[in-house]
């Protein structure tokens, strides 16, 4: 089921409720009393409902899930709280103040995406070891099985959009989500970014000096990402910050990519350690200097993954065509091996 449900025997607030969905394009089903909401309780990826109903619905005790609201047309008393947390319900929407709101979820819903995209952080274990290039490699190889997203979490990386070729298509950056307020939407972020071929990129305006990112539009962006795309793959910075410790804790897998010099296993090994599970990263490999079992000894973490240099790959870059030309070059078939290794997401290279 994929239609929202409203749960109200009071028409004036079914009125404007029905608006709404036909503002976000949705047609949703509607229940005018508790047996027939019980019924389509978990069906649906998204229940409001009336505070009319909302005290009897409590009382009937319902499986406890996600996405339940209580919706009213008066300024709420404390009560309605009170009976919302009874309900299990998140939060208690006020008509009109909440409609932009309530809209963005109906619009959410009609989204035919996974409620959820496998997330992947990587993050480079030393400087130079191809962490934004294995980073869009991914989001290139993923882009082939359903819609994915690279977003660029590093303000002082080279630009997901550059090694991607995107620099110059028109959309939204981080500049502009900096000053987002509100729930953002998945298709209107989706919509918006700049694309080809199935693969986006949230990156930064290029020239402009890049700014921190606020953590209330990074947090947003990010959801509304995972809601939208299939997969979405982060290109993590090295240094510790907060909220980047927040991003990497909300993905699924963490990858670090390492050379293996004595330089970059021993950066690699401090950077590893920064973490409060080293032993849930997954370490890809560039170079032979060091078995996986030495290596994993020595850092902490498994090694997932080992990858050659690819020949091209400068040139394939600055054309504008992204650092995965063929996927049986050695970043092609890394990428596939570690997209189907998360998800079985990907078929494997012929």
């Amino acid at each position: 089921m994929t239609a929202p449900l409203f749960v109200t025997a009071d028409e004036s607030l079914l009125d404007e409720l029905l608006r709404l969905a036909a503002a976000a394009g949705t047609t949703p089903e509607v229940a005018h009393d508790v047996p027939a909401a019980l019924r389509a309780w978990l069906k649906a990826p998204l229940v409001l409902v009336g505070e009319d109903l909302a005290v009897p619905m409590a009382r009937a005790a319902p499986t406890r899930r996600d996405a339940v609201f209580v919706v009213l047309t008066a300024p709420v008393p404390d009560r309605v709280f009170q009976v919302a947390l009874a309900l299990g319900a998140e939060s208690v929407a006020e008509l009109p103040r909440s409609e932009g709101w309530l809209v963005e979820r109906l619009t959410d819903v009609v989204d035919a995406g996974p409620a959820r995209g496998l997330t992947i952080g990587v993050v480079g274990g030393s400087g130079g070891s191809g962490a934004t290039i294995f980073a869009c490699a991914l989001a290139q190889v993923a882009a082939r099985g359903g819609p994915s997203v690279v977003v660029d979490a590093d303000p002082l990386g080279p630009g997901v959009d550059r090694v991607l070729g995107l620099d110059l298509v028109d959309g939204v950056r981080w500049d502009a989500l900096g000053h987002t307020t509100g729930r953002l939407s998945a298709r209107a972020l989706r919509d918006s970014l700049p694309r080809r071929e199935g693969m986006a990129a949230l990156s930064w305006f290029g020239g402009a000096q890049p700014r921190r990112l606020q953590p209330f539009a990074a947090r947003e962006a990010l959801s509304a990402a995972r809601r939208g795309h299939d997969t979405v793959v982060i290109d993590l910075p090295r240094a510790a910050d907060p909220l980047v410790d927040e991003i990497a804790a909300r993905c699924d897998q963490v990858l670090v990519t390492v050379v293996t010099t004595v330089a970059g296993v021993a950066a690699a090994m401090r950077l590893c350690g920064r973490f409060p599970d080293p032993g849930a990263l997954g370490l890809v490999v560039r170079g032979s200097g060091m078995d996986d079992e030495t290596l994993a000894r020595v850092v902490g973490s498994p090694v997932v993954q080992r990858m050659g240099d690819q020949r091209g790959l400068a040139e394939s870059i600055d054309l504008g065509l992204g650092p995965v030309r063929s996927r049986r070059g050695p970043l092609g078939r890394a990428a596939i091996r570690v997209l189907a290794s998360l998800g079985d997401r990907i078929p494997r290279a012929a």
